[in-house]
């Protein structure tokens, strides 16, 4: 069972949530966020291990992470602050982050994210809240050559298919790309990331639908946008991914934002 607060923010295209969840799943994140666990501890896999989080630990999550939830030792609750990818980029220089999943309680590199995080909690003004932004995202800029555990091949593969989701990829080119035979590359990027190539790709094509969705456009018109044949694969994949149909959750987008927040878990 998941319960979501939406917190009040100062700051126009920042986002923040205070969740509580038990449910276990697996997801690949649309959106940069910096998140804390406050109560109750949970185990999840990413960036090609077993990371296990209590309370003060800090979550850093970016476009494309892929997080599978293991296990939860009671309810867990999180703070989320979503960061405008705008403003990653711009802040960052040149929009690469590759950072570190998480940071321990007590590591002082998460100094500037705690910072974020509370002067949310605590309703800040908005000059408060840019000079915090400005210097997590600066952190997050810091500690971007601290690349997540994957083999050379894996990262040119996630970094092909980022590119050039909206294309057709094929496995030859992308095993061309990575540097790597297809058998090999398949079997290092399903232990690595924890689903195969294709569905990862459906998963960022999906995320790129919602963030059009959201933005009011219909259906019909971003299928093609996103790399699906038709507005019926679109809608297969969708529903089966998000649970229900590309119209309906249109229609229904103040709904999903506020209520599910599918988006702002970084557990």
């Amino acid at each position: 069972m998941d319960r979501f607060t939406e917190l009040p923010v100062s700051l126009p295209g920042v986002r923040a949530v205070r969740g509580t969840t038990t449910s276990l799943d697996t997801r690949v994140k649309d959106c940069y966020g910096i998140g804390r666990i406050e109560h109750g501890e949970t185990e999840w896999w990413g960036s090609g291990k077993v990371w296990r989080s209590a309370p003060g630990c800090v979550l850093l999550k970016q476009p494309g992470d892929v997080v599978r939830h293991l296990a939860h030792r009671g309810p867990t609750t999180y703070i989320a602050v979503i960061l405008p990818p705008h403003k990653v980029a711009r802040i960052s220089g040149d929009g690469k982050t590759a950072v570190i999943p998480q940071l321990e309680a007590g590591d002082e590199r998460a100094a500037p994210f705690h910072r974020l995080i509370n002067a949310v909690c605590a309703g800040a003004d908005r000059f408060t809240l840019e000079v915090a932004l400005v210097e997590a995202v600066g952190a997050l800029a810091v500690i971007s050559h601290a690349h997540p555990e994957y083999s050379r091949p894996v990262r040119r593969a996630l970094e092909y298919i980022r590119e050039r989701f909206a294309e057709s990829i094929t496995l030859d080119q992308l095993a061309d790309y990575a540097g790597l035979d297809k058998f090999h590359l398949c079997r290092a990027f399903r232990r690595q990331i924890g689903m195969a190539p294709h569905t990862y790709l459906t998963h960022l094509r999906i995320a790129r639908a919602k963030e059009l969705l959201r933005r009011g456009d219909r259906a019909s018109d971003i299928a093609l946008q996103v790399g699906f044949y038709d507005q019926a694969q679109l809608t297969r994949h969708f529903k089966r991914i998000v649970g229900t149909t590309p119209g309906r959750y249109r229609k229904s987008a103040h709904d999903y934002m506020h209520n599910r927040v599918p988006d702002l878990s970084v557990r």
